[in-house]
Parts: C-alpha cells; structure tokens; sequence
C-alpha cells in the first residue's frame, strides 16, 4: 500500500468543500444545490467515477473553478470523492443542503487554508484516509483573542450586535 499527500491547488480566496458520494447521480444533484444556494455563487466542482468508465465528472458556472475541480479531483484520484470550488460564497452557506443530499456520504473539510489530501493507492484504487487542515495550534487563546473572535463573527454578519 502506497501513502501519498496530494495539495489541493487553489487560489487564496477560493473556499473548497472535499467530500465522499456513491453514485453518479451527485453531479446534477450538487449542481442544483449550489446554483440555488445564493445569488452571484461561482463554483466548479469534479466527481470522480469509481466504476463503468471511471471519469472525472464535472460542472459548474465559473469556468476557472470547474477547471481547477478537475485537476484536483484527477490529481486525488480516490473513487466517488468530489472536490467542490466556491468564489463569493462560504461552505457556511452551503453545508446544509448539502448535507442533505441523499448520496453524499461524507464531507472531509470545508476551506479556505492550504489542504493537503492523505490517500493510500493499493494498486487497484485509491482512498482517502483524512485531510491536513491549515497549520496546527500555536496556542491557546486569551482574552484579547476570544473578543477579536466575537468582533469577526459580528463584522461577518454572522452574529447580531
């Protein structure tokens, strides 16, 4: 079994949303979630194909972000995973209808940070085994850090006043 560490290629302000389907049927299901999701969303997303002809299948509205959907999703390689790229939106205003998509099985990590996807190849397929999220922890916050968080959430829109 051969262990590799695949890095999503994207630009800084590209969010992605990596996750585990089981049938063909995702392509046009999560198109519809997402283009119904919220006004002036870009995105592209990939599906990779694990029986048949074992394609990568995609769409999206933005033609950058299906492309780079694509060549992250044949970089990964894992059967029935799907990469998704958003611009001007957050997974925030997507994970839930996502998550109710009936063949969606798993979401590894929805991001903004550097995301490495660890998968081990047994010659036959590929799986992934996690994800490496951003940077680990430089410490524990303080006081000054908790209010700068509330701050964030508020200037967001996340948080009322």
């Amino acid at each position: 079994m051969d262990i590799q560490n695949i890095k999503i290629e994207k630009p800084e302000d590209v969010n992605i949303i990596l996750g585990q389907s089981h049938f063909i049927k995702t392509v046009e299901d999560i198109y519809e979630v997402l283009i119904s999701s919220m006004p002036g969303i870009k995105f592209g997303f990939a599906f990779n194909e694990s029986s048949g002809p074992c394609l990568v299948r995609y769409e999206g509205n933005d033609d950058e972000l299906t492309e780079l959907a694509k060549k992250n999703a044949m970089s990964i390689g894992t059967g029935h995973s799907f990469i998704i790229m958003l611009r001007n939106a957050y997974p925030i205003n997507v994970m839930n209808a996502l998550k109710n998509v009936q063949e969606i099985t798993a979401i590894y990590c929805a991001t903004a940070n550097t995301v490495e996807v660890i998968i081990a190849d047994n010659g036959m397929g590929r799986g992934i085994l996690g994800v490496i999220d951003g940077l680990k922890p430089r410490g524990v916050e303080q006081e000054k850090d908790r209010s700068d968080r509330r701050t964030l959430l508020r200037r967001f829109g996340y948080k009322l006043a």
